[in-house]
Protein backbone atom coordinates (compact mmCIF):
# COMPACT_ATOMS: atom_id res chain seq x y z
CA UNK A 1 0.00 0.00 0.00
CA UNK A 2 1.29 3.44 -0.89
CA UNK A 3 1.19 5.99 1.94
CA UNK A 4 1.86 9.72 1.72
CA UNK A 5 1.43 12.31 4.44
CA UNK A 6 2.60 15.93 4.45
CA UNK A 7 3.03 18.18 7.48
CA UNK A 8 3.63 21.92 7.32
CA UNK A 9 5.68 23.87 9.85
CA UNK A 10 6.00 27.65 10.28
CA UNK A 11 9.80 27.50 10.29
CA UNK A 12 12.65 27.27 7.80
CA UNK A 13 13.85 23.80 6.71
CA UNK A 14 17.11 24.11 8.68
CA UNK A 15 15.12 24.73 11.91
CA UNK A 16 12.86 21.73 11.23
CA UNK A 17 15.88 19.55 10.48
CA UNK A 18 17.60 20.69 13.70
CA UNK A 19 14.45 19.78 15.62
CA UNK A 20 14.24 16.32 14.01
CA UNK A 21 17.95 15.77 14.80
CA UNK A 22 17.48 16.55 18.50
CA UNK A 23 17.09 13.47 20.74
CA UNK A 24 15.19 15.56 23.33
CA UNK A 25 12.56 16.35 20.68
CA UNK A 26 12.23 12.66 19.77
CA UNK A 27 11.81 11.72 23.43
CA UNK A 28 9.16 14.43 23.90
CA UNK A 29 7.27 13.07 20.89
CA UNK A 30 7.35 9.54 22.34
CA UNK A 31 5.90 10.85 25.60
CA UNK A 32 3.14 12.66 23.71
CA UNK A 33 2.38 9.50 21.72
CA UNK A 34 1.88 7.68 25.04
CA UNK A 35 4.17 4.81 24.12
CA UNK A 36 4.81 2.22 26.83
CA UNK A 37 8.57 2.67 26.45
CA UNK A 38 11.08 4.13 24.02
CA UNK A 39 14.81 3.91 23.49
CA UNK A 40 16.06 6.75 21.27
CA UNK A 41 19.55 6.58 19.75
CA UNK A 42 20.50 9.47 17.47
CA UNK A 43 23.98 9.87 15.99
CA UNK A 44 25.19 12.70 13.71
CA UNK A 45 26.47 11.36 10.39
CA UNK A 46 28.01 13.63 7.76
CA UNK A 47 25.43 16.27 6.84
CA UNK A 48 22.64 14.21 8.38
CA UNK A 49 22.05 11.78 11.20
CA UNK A 50 21.11 8.20 11.98
CA UNK A 51 18.15 7.56 14.27
CA UNK A 52 17.19 4.21 15.70
CA UNK A 53 14.22 4.16 18.01
CA UNK A 54 12.79 1.08 19.68
CA UNK A 55 9.30 1.53 21.06
CA UNK A 56 6.67 -0.55 22.76
CA UNK A 57 3.28 0.80 21.72
CA UNK A 58 -0.22 0.19 23.09
CA UNK A 59 -2.63 -1.56 20.73
CA UNK A 60 -5.83 -0.58 22.54
CA UNK A 61 -8.29 0.80 20.04
CA UNK A 62 -7.17 -1.48 17.24
CA UNK A 63 -9.76 -3.90 15.85
CA UNK A 64 -9.69 -7.43 17.27
CA UNK A 65 -8.22 -8.82 14.04
CA UNK A 66 -5.17 -6.57 14.42
CA UNK A 67 -4.78 -7.29 18.13
CA UNK A 68 -4.71 -11.03 17.36
CA UNK A 69 -1.47 -10.36 15.49
CA UNK A 70 -0.01 -7.69 17.76
CA UNK A 71 -1.22 -8.56 21.25
CA UNK A 72 -1.88 -5.89 23.91
CA UNK A 73 1.34 -4.10 22.98
CA UNK A 74 3.65 -4.27 20.01
CA UNK A 75 7.33 -3.58 19.53
CA UNK A 76 8.28 -1.15 16.78
CA UNK A 77 11.76 -0.31 15.51
CA UNK A 78 11.90 2.94 13.58
CA UNK A 79 15.09 3.76 11.68
CA UNK A 80 15.75 7.08 9.94
CA UNK A 81 18.87 7.73 7.91
CA UNK A 82 19.29 11.36 6.85
CA UNK A 83 21.94 11.91 4.15
CA UNK A 84 21.38 15.66 4.16
CA UNK A 85 19.24 18.25 5.90
CA UNK A 86 16.44 17.75 3.35
CA UNK A 87 16.33 14.01 2.62
CA UNK A 88 16.12 10.87 4.68
CA UNK A 89 14.91 7.31 4.52
CA UNK A 90 12.53 5.71 6.98
CA UNK A 91 12.04 2.05 7.87
CA UNK A 92 9.44 0.83 10.34
CA UNK A 93 9.71 -2.79 11.43
CA UNK A 94 7.67 -4.73 13.96
CA UNK A 95 9.99 -7.56 15.02
CA UNK A 96 8.34 -10.97 14.73
CA UNK A 97 5.30 -9.56 12.95
CA UNK A 98 4.52 -9.66 9.21
CA UNK A 99 4.51 -5.86 8.82
CA UNK A 100 6.95 -3.35 7.36
CA UNK A 101 6.93 0.21 6.08
CA UNK A 102 9.80 1.75 4.10
CA UNK A 103 10.24 4.97 2.21
CA UNK A 104 11.48 8.54 2.29
CA UNK A 105 11.18 11.75 4.27
CA UNK A 106 11.81 15.09 2.59
CA UNK A 107 11.87 18.66 3.85
CA UNK A 108 11.10 21.43 1.38
CA UNK A 109 10.77 25.17 1.79
CA UNK A 110 7.21 26.37 1.17
CA UNK A 111 6.78 30.12 1.41
CA UNK A 112 8.10 31.06 4.85
CA UNK A 113 7.69 27.53 6.20
CA UNK A 114 8.60 23.92 5.56
CA UNK A 115 6.68 20.93 4.32
CA UNK A 116 7.78 17.55 5.63
CA UNK A 117 6.59 14.76 3.33
CA UNK A 118 6.69 11.09 4.25
CA UNK A 119 6.12 8.53 1.49
CA UNK A 120 6.05 4.85 2.42
CA UNK A 121 5.31 1.45 1.02
CA UNK A 122 3.38 -0.38 3.75
CA UNK A 123 3.25 -4.16 3.62
CA UNK A 124 1.36 -6.61 5.83
CA UNK A 125 1.89 -10.21 4.76
CA UNK A 126 -1.26 -11.86 6.09
CA UNK A 127 -3.47 -13.80 3.66
CA UNK A 128 -6.95 -12.40 2.98
CA UNK A 129 -6.80 -9.49 5.46
CA UNK A 130 -3.38 -7.99 4.64
CA UNK A 131 -4.88 -5.08 2.71
CA UNK A 132 -7.21 -4.16 5.57
CA UNK A 133 -4.33 -4.39 8.05
CA UNK A 134 -2.17 -2.18 5.80
CA UNK A 135 -4.91 0.46 6.01
CA UNK A 136 -4.93 0.20 9.80
CA UNK A 137 -1.13 0.49 9.89
CA UNK A 138 -1.33 3.57 7.65
CA UNK A 139 -3.89 5.15 10.02
CA UNK A 140 -1.62 4.41 12.98
CA UNK A 141 1.43 5.93 11.26
CA UNK A 142 -0.59 9.01 10.29
CA UNK A 143 -1.86 9.39 13.86
CA UNK A 144 1.69 9.18 15.26
CA UNK A 145 2.90 11.70 12.66
CA UNK A 146 0.11 14.11 13.58
CA UNK A 147 1.13 13.93 17.25
CA UNK A 148 4.75 14.56 16.20
CA UNK A 149 3.56 17.57 14.20
CA UNK A 150 1.69 19.01 17.20
CA UNK A 151 4.76 18.59 19.42
CA UNK A 152 6.98 19.95 16.62
CA UNK A 153 4.91 23.10 16.07
CA UNK A 154 5.08 23.84 19.80
CA UNK A 155 8.83 23.03 19.88
CA UNK A 156 9.54 25.42 17.01
CA UNK A 157 7.47 28.09 18.80
CA UNK A 158 9.82 27.78 21.78
CA UNK A 159 8.06 25.15 23.95
CA UNK A 160 10.98 22.81 24.47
Amino acid sequence: MQFRHALTYDAAPDAVFAMLADPAFREKVCAAQDVVSADVRLTPSGDGFELEMDQVQHTAGLPAIARKITGDTTEVTLTESWSSSTHGTLDVVTPGKPTTASGTITLAATGTGTTETVELEITVKVPLVGGRLEGLMAENIKSHMDVEHTVGAAWLAGEK
